[in-house]
């Protein structure tokens, strides 16, 4: 394994550890922290969402985190309130890994960037 993703699963770990400590929930893995950010993006707390809208609640965390780096830009928010977001820079071929690997990565940022978390872990 590289440094760099030791140091990713690291950060990580950290910040799984960090969801439980402050939020009481420690997700199971990426889809959970994603479905989490959805969640906090949307705005309306933790209500019952529908297999649609929790798919839907996916798809704005993705934007939302991939946003830090240019791939997507808040188009706006439709009269129910949920985000829509426009594809602006077309994202890298990736396999599944290396995709998790990005999602991870901007996952990490967007604590840090929304919230000031930061590992220190290096």
């Amino acid at each position: 394994m590289y440094k760099r993703d030791l140091e990713l699963e690291r950060k990580w770990a950290w910040l799984l550890t960090e969801l439980d400590d402050k939020l009481g929930k420690k997700p199971k893995d990426l889809n959970g922290v994603l479905f989490m950010i959805g969640v906090q993006e949307l705005g309306r707390g933790h209500v019952h969402f529908s297999k649609e809208e929790k798919q839907d609640l996916m798809h704005i965390a993705i934007c939302k985190v991939l946003s830090l780096s240019g791939y997507y830009e808040l188009e706006g928010i439709d009269k129910e309130g949920w985000p829509h977001w426009n594809l602006i820079k077309k994202l890298p071929h990736f396999d599944l890994l290396e995709q998790e690997k990005l999602l991870r990565i901007h996952v990490l940022e967007y604590f840090e960037t929304e919230y000031g978390w930061t590992s220190n872990i290096e």
